[in-house]
């Protein structure tokens, strides 16, 4: 909403508030203004000049030399190339020494021999934009349609002496999109009362019901319709202030009655619309529903086919206007119309929404009854049009309006005690206080038992129950003034949930290993959803009413938008990338979903191309199945995950048959590494993708919690090694497993070191060699100590896994 500080003062005194001040006051009580625009910044020396004399230039065809009286002694020469200057107007004119936006100076300057001491000036380049100016100056310089001073400010004619205030307003506060609705916003705030035009129409003998009718099918749709009939009106340029105030509000001048229906809409916030009654085509207005595929061209020369969701007003058979949004082109106001119908309506701002919406259609009436007009002002507002319309373009206004009401007129009331006020708002509010900004607000109350009684106008559509109220009183009262308080109930320190440690955890842990995070859409296809669903998902959740066929399905894995990140990639030269997400994924046992389904918490990674390089060493190390279980060993080192975490080879769905493994900690599945199938990675493109998938929310259960510390052992540890031939289905994890539970408290580290298979061993068997290291935190370890507890565990293998010592 553009608010004109000039055309404000017309309401309300406020001469002894700036626009800096007023801008202040607003924003602090909750209007938010976003900018102040200074119309006439950077302008100096602009004055209305008299063309006395206008002729050829004698050696240029398209230019003139013009004799100026500017209002001093003498008359200037000023060469001009507008094709609309002329002997006998009254122009802005720029002397020599003014300056324009943007820093132009004007300079006394020879044009094909003619010397020009000034330029006459288009608005353009007084700074008005473009779309703003009528069409009648849009390529040419403006001249003032009444006889004007020579010498005056023509800054103050054209009112560029004025701020404009840009306000950011809230969806709740239709009330200050209007000029009226914005003096009672800031007479509120200053404890003043602003001054509302009073509409009076001298009306002609005749009635308007002898020209028209109106019926209304439905009054949820519109609760009121009026219409008023001026008949004899002169369609010609508005005069300046309604074509300047109009520009101040972002609205470009037409003619002098549309410009009325414009002004008025600024002014009262009410959307109204002028028909040529003579282009009716009858003496019946209906509003009604549109017919499906029934079709009308709009003042924008589109043919519109509409639907049953749109309303229109009709001529008791065809479209004149879609109702609330735009009129019809076969009834718009020209400069031929002498007769009009003059529309002031309340619609249903729900359905004026979804028309605007169909269409594509947003204008400044659409967008007023969307958030709401204001149902007991809509009769002032036409009243208001009719009687400028009678003075701007001398029409006669018959009595009237013709309308059909079925407003409900029933006050809302709201009650509210003082001691809730005060509770609230941590205050110490007396009744008067209070009682003095309900006056304020131009709120009337009356006292009861419990407090206020409070009726709301019908402007402020916004306040319904008593927390409105509160809000009222709290920003007029000012937020400043409120005393801050500390909470009055008992304080806990804050922490974070163990997951939330998790999710820090791997994050922090990931992007130092070098991944990057990836965030997607937790909706898919069915199809890329079913590639790499996991085994024991049996259905997919589809949406009802999906967006589009590419977001249909919510994911039960993480993994096929990963694999669509890294194509992209791929697609762009991007070879080497490593990314990971943490987010939800979405569970279903029901073939058709009935109930929610389980959102569980998911940590995917997939990685291609080459995990490091040295150029200077010429080493180069290719992601591969063993990075990505390196990866997955630190992280469950990072959440200390109780029990033992195994790896055990597996076929994953999608995945390579003979490159995968399924993760345990415990007994507990967690989640899988693999390496994406060959003929699944085409599909995306891809070749030599490595993935991993973990179940965050079985990793939370498993984690220890707090982290307890050993201090740094004082005695020295002794390093066994053992290399254990045995048969090649048997893991490696499982003689850890062994070896570890064995080795009791004395054995601190088991690492792997080598794997062997070939000559000198019998077919099936393999030899691993484990490195053992003992430590006694309490006392020094002996050999014979050792010798114990490291046999003890030779002794287990052997008769657990029939695992001999490699000779």
């Amino acid at each position: 909403m553009l608010v004109s500080y000039n055309w404000l003062k017309e309401y309300l005194h406020i001469d002894d508030y700036t626009p800096a001040d007023i801008a202040e006051k607003l924003t602090r009580s909750g209007v938010e203004v976003d900018i102040l625009h200074e119309l006439g910044e950077g302008i100096q020396g602009v004055v209305v000049g008299h063309v006395l004399e206008c002729e050829k230039h004698p050696d240029a065809d398209k230019l003139n030399v013009c004799q100026v009286d500017i209002g001093e002694e003498e008359t200037v020469q000023i060469v001009c190339g507008a094709k609309n200057v002329g002997k006998g107007q009254y122009v802005a004119a720029a002397k020599v020494g003014a300056r324009l936006p943007g820093d132009f100076k004007i300079k006394k300057a020879k044009l094909r021999g003619q010397v020009s001491q000034g330029m006459i000036c288009s608005l353009q380049e007084l700074g008005i934009e473009a779309k703003l100016v009528s069409k009648a100056y849009s390529t040419g310089i403006f001249v003032f349609p009444n006889e004007v001073t020579p010498g005056a400010d023509a800054l103050e004619q054209l009112n560029l002496n004025d701020t404009v205030l840009e306000l950011d307003l809230t969806p709740n506060r239709a009330d200050c999109l209007s000029m009226i609705g914005v003096a009672y916003e800031v007479g509120a705030i200053l404890g003043r009362e602003p001054k509302l035009p009073a509409p009076h129409v001298h009306a002609a003998g005749e009635d308007a019901s002898d020209y028209v009718s109106v019926e209304v099918d439905d009054k949820e749709d519109t609760p009121y319709y009026g219409a008023t009939i001026i008949k004899n009106v002169k369609i010609k340029e508005s005069p300046l202030w309604l074509q300047t105030r109009l520009m101040s509000a972002g609205i470009r001048p037409i003619n002098n009655v549309v410009d009325v229906t414009n002004y008025v809409l600024i002014e009262y916030g009410q959307p109204l619309h002028a028909f040529d009654y003579d282009l009716i085509g009858s003496k019946e207005i209906r509003v009604r529903r549109a017919r499906d595929e029934e079709q009308m061209v709009t003042l924008d020369d589109q043919e519109r086919t509409l639907t049953s969701d749109h309303l229109v007003i009709t001529n008791g058979e065809k479209p004149v206007a879609l109702a609330g949004v735009m009129g019809g082109a076969d009834s718009e106001v020209h400069k031929g119309t002498v007769n009009i119908l003059l529309e002031a309506a309340v619609f249903s701002g729900s359905v004026i929404r979804q028309a605007s919406k169909h269409t594509g259609l947003r204008s400044d009436a659409s967008t007023r009854y969307e958030k709401g007009v204001d149902p007991a002002r809509v009769k002032k507002a036409g009243a208001r049009a009719a009687q400028l319309i009678a003075e701007l373009a001398e029409g006669d206004v018959l009595e009237g309006p013709v309308e059909v009401d079925g407003r409900d007129h029933t006050e809302t009331k709201v009650e509210i005690s003082l001691d809730r006020i005060n509770r609230k708002l941590g205050t110490d509010l007396s009744g008067e206080t209070v009682e003095g900004i309900f006056h304020r607000l131009g709120f009337s109350f009356t006292k009861t038992a419990k407090g206020f009684n409070v009726q709301i106008p019908s402007r402020r559509q916004d306040i319904t129950v008593d927390v409105d109220i509160l809000e009222e009183i709290a920003r007029l009262y000012g937020y400043d003034n409120i005393p801050t308080t500390l909470p009055d109930s008992v304080t806990t320190p804050g922490g974070l949930t163990e997951k939330q440690v998790l999710k820090r955890k791997s994050r922090r842990y990931l992007e130092s290993a070098g991944l990057s995070e990836a965030i997607t859409y937790a909706l898919t296809t069915e199809k890329k959803e079913s590639a790499l669903r996991p085994d024991w998902i049996k259905h997919d959740v589809s949406l009802a009413l999906p967006m589009s066929e590419e977001r249909s399905t919510l994911r039960t894995t993480l993994i096929p938008h990963l694999l669509e990140a890294l194509s992209h990639n791929k697609n762009r030269n991007i070879l080497d990338v490593a990314l990971y997400e943490l987010s939800s994924v979405f569970h279903t046992v029901e073939a058709e979903v009935t109930t929610q389904p389980d959102e569980k918490l998911y940590l995917s990674g997939a990685l291609m191309g080459t995990w490091h390089e040295h150029p200077w060493q010429q080493e180069r190390k290719p992601v591969d199945f063993f990075v990505v279980k390196g990866l997955v060993e630190g992280l469950m080192e990072e959440f200390d995950v109780e029990g033992d975490v195994t790896f055990e080879q597996t076929e994953i769905s999608g995945m390579h048959p003979g490159r995968g493994a399924r993760i345990s900690a415990g007994s507990t599945d967690v989640g899988f590494i693999a390496q994406v199938h060959p003929s699944t990675a085409k599909e995306w493109s891809l070749k030599n993708v490595y993935v991993f998938e973990l179940n965050m929310d079985r990793l939370c259960d498993k984690t220890k919690g707090d982290i307890r510390y050993e201090p740094i052992p004082r005695y020295p540890s002794i390093t066994r090694d053992i290399a254990l031939v045995v048969d090649d289905k048997i893991s490696a994890g499982k003689l850890e497993a062994v070896i570890r539970s064995e080795g009791g408290r004395l054995l601190k580290e088991v690492n792997l070191f080598d794997l062997y298979e070939g000559d000198n061993l019998e077919a099936g068997k393999k030899s691993l060699a484990f490195s053992l290291k003992y430590l006694d935190p309490d006392r020094t370890l002996t050999d014979e100590d050792v010798s114990k507890v490291h046999n003890r565990v030779i002794e287990k293998l052997e008769a657990e896994l029939g695992a001999t010592l490699r000779s």
